[in-house]
């Protein structure tokens, strides 16, 4: 986000570790540590000419990649459980507050759901729903209405992608199968003989096969 003119300053200090403080006369010498973050791709901002290039190599020693929590579905549903503890905290010593629950219904919609704002839109979502939900037990509708845009459709992410260009059958394949074992372990808790009754599998031992076959952790 930084000015193309700013950015050549910033690398002007870290280069020569040294700054003039603004109204000085005189460099004032620095030790310092950057700690950098971006949710742009910088290396395609260094090719449309807005990042400087000199800058990037010079502040990308090491490189830390956060998954968007839409590639960490595993991650949304102890999110929930750990969120919802906090509010139900936070929330303990008001008048009249209930310690809530989230239903089956709901955390399924919450998990479908994309969350491109990543933890901070699942927070203030669970926060929206929490708070207007009219019993103990956060519903699906309440969870609906809580999300600021609707979940993708499921028929739409799956179905309606374009041919060609690197799409793989097979690979789209695993990867509902991957989504639907990992949602069916979560709901049971474990427990194999009723993950395999959620998704339609005659037995545990079936699924058991299916689990290593797509490498979900069991």
């Amino acid at each position: 986000e930084l000015a193309v003119e700013h950015q050549a300053k910033l690398l002007r200090a870290l280069q020569e570790r040294k700054v003039r403080p603004v109204g000085g006369r005189a460099d004032v010498p620095v030790d310092v540590r950057v700690i950098a973050a971006t949710n742009r791709n910088l290396l395609e901002e260094v090719r449309a000419g807005r990042f400087r290039e000199d800058l990037y190599f010079r502040l990308a020693i090491l490189v830390l990649k956060t998954p968007p929590l839409r590639e960490r579905e595993g991650d949304v549903s102890f999110l929930l459980d750990r969120l919802l503890d906090k509010l139900n905290a936070e929330m303990a010593n008001r008048p009249g507050a209930a310690q809530k629950k989230v239903s089956v219904g709901a955390r399924n919609l919450l998990l479908r759901y994309d969350w491109p704002g990543n933890v901070r839109e699942l927070e203030s979502t669970l926060r929206r729903a929490f708070i207007w939900s009219r019993g103990t037990v956060i519903d699906e509708g309440e969870a609906r209405d809580a999300l600021l845009t609707a979940p993708r459709s499921l028929t739409t992410e799956v179905l309606g992608r374009p041919l060609g260009g690197g799409f793989n059958l097979s690979d789209l394949m695993g990867d509902v199968a991957r989504h639907y074992l990992s949602r069916a372990m979560q709901e049971a808790q474990g427990n194999k003989t009723l993950a395999a009754s959620l998704v339609g599998l005659a037995s545990y031992q079936t699924l058991k096969g299916w689990l290593t076959r797509y490498g979900v952790n069991e």
